[in-house]
């Protein structure tokens, strides 16, 4: 069994946001592998289905970024889903836009949702950074993740969220290297 998580807000003005590629993410796996309708469940919209034979959960919080910790968490302890079963699709500042990092543990590098679901599950599951780029003063750090993809972006989005849900089973063998290398090479 594993948990796909993909962070934003959820509000409607936050949709086309910088912050809610995790979101896109989810979309896209849901689109693509024929997931479940979304529920609302767990304080989350909440998909499941077989992607490669294996059970999977799906799950874009409800809760602001700062409090997605509470919706996993409540989640895994009614399915019992262990968190090194878990992997979270979450934006990235220091990471050029278009490229991902995939890792497994460590620190929250300061992103508020990372940080609210270390502080309610610990940090034994797999990250999912996906590059949106460092705005030019550090002054405008939440203005730039808080802004939308412009055009050029959007097109560019298309093919990060095409080339992650391709190279989705290497992900869910949990090959988080050869992950990150297979879809920063497809593009």
């Amino acid at each position: 069994m594993l948990l796909f998580v993909g962070l934003g807000n959820p509000t409607p003005d936050s949709e086309n946001n910088r912050h809610n590629i995790g979101f896109k993410i989810i979309d896209a796996i849901n689109k693509k592998f024929g997931l479940s309708k979304q529920k609302p469940k767990f304080k989350g919209l909440l998909t499941t289905g077989n992607i490669d034979g294996k059970k999977v959960y799906a799950i874009k919080p409800l809760t602001f970024m700062n409090n997605s910790g509470i919706c996993i968490r409540e989640l895994i302890e009614y399915f019992k889903i262990d968190s090194k079963n878990i992997v979270v699709f979450h934006d990235d500042l220091d990471i050029d836009f278009g490229k991902i990092k995939a890792k497994f543990g460590g620190s929250s590098a300061g992103h508020n949702g990372i940080e609210s679901i270390d502080k309610f599950i610990g940090k034994d599951y797999s990250r999912i950074r996906i590059g949106i780029g460092k705005p030019k003063s550090k002054s405008d750090v939440t203005d730039h993740v808080l802004k939308d993809f412009d055009e050029e972006e959007i097109k560019d989005l298309k093919k990060i969220t095409s080339n992650i849900t391709d190279s989705l089973s290497i992900l869910l063998d949990k090959k988080l290297d050869l992950f990150s290398s297979t879809v920063n090479n497809s593009q």
